[in-house]
């Protein structure tokens, strides 16, 4: 493991390289550039406050519903795109994997940071929105990066397990969206945890991004946190680092075989 960390750490220019290649492919010849990034969850935002918020009443804790929906979609946006980036990287990335050697992590660790991107642009927006309803972040506010930081390492964890699947099972490039469509429903971002039945709420805190969700809105306007809930979402994500870490290294001296 130490040798394997080691390795890395002196291919960290790869990573930079990598990371950019992937925001200038994404972007390439598109009109709106970065926009993309605001503009997914901005839409979503609008047709969940009309559908949810105006038409089905669904509460939000006391906070405007376009904004308690805009902040959880800042998250979850990049968990699901990212997710299908990291977890088809590899294959993607064939021709490069045949090639040459590098540690092969490098590319879907570059596209769980080629994302941050778009989210620093869509947190812009997040800012405005709170002007925008007069509202004071509370000074946990600052505790806001360590959701994000939790994110990447879920990203990460369940990305590099589903890479190398897919370097095997070319079925879990078309399974991915629909997990994440699905993913989208049963975390709480349409509506609070609170508003499921008690018997309900411990099935929901297995989903590790409802702790993440969660705990970045109680940071972001000042509500408590509830602490069993983000020690469960914590604990299933450090769990699938290690599952996604171990199977990756595992597999990862036959990719260049079967890719």
């Amino acid at each position: 493991m130490n040798e394997w960390i080691s390795d890395i750490w002196h291919s960290r220019e790869i990573l930079y390289f990598l990371a950019w290649r992937d925001i200038k492919v994404r972007y390439k010849q598109a009109s709106l550039g970065v926009g993309w990034a605001l503009l997914q969850p901005l839409l979503t935002m609008l047709i969940f406050t009309f559908f949810f918020g105006r038409l089905a009443r669904i509460p939000s804790d006391g906070v405007p519903y376009p904004l308690f929906s805009y902040s959880a979609l800042l998250l979850w946006t990049y968990f699901g795109v990212t997710l299908s980036q990291v977890g088809n990287s590899l294959v993607a990335n064939s021709s490069l994997i045949t090639k040459i050697y590098f540690p092969r992590v490098l590319l879907p660790a570059a596209a769980a940071f080629g994302g941050l991107l778009d989210l620093g642009v869509s947190s812009l927006f997040l800012v405005g929105m709170l002007v925008y309803y007069h509202i004071t972040p509370h000074w946990t506010v600052l505790l806001t990066p360590i959701f994000v930081v939790q994110t990447v390492l879920l990203v990460m964890g369940v990305g590099m397990l589903l890479a190398a699947l897919n370097v095997r099972y070319r079925d879990v490039k078309y399974t991915l969206p629909f997990v994440t469509q699905i993913g989208l429903y049963v975390t709480p971002v349409i509506y609070p945890a609170s508003f499921l039945p008690a018997r309900l709420q411990p099935w929901l805190a297995l989903n590790p991004m409802t702790g993440v969700i969660e705990g970045f809105r109680a940071c972001l306007f000042g509500s408590a946190i509830d602490w069993s809930v983000l020690a469960m979402s914590w604990a299933v994500t450090l769990a699938l680092l290690v599952i996604g870490t171990w199977h990756f290294r595992s597999t990862e001296r036959v990719f260049a075989d079967i890719v």
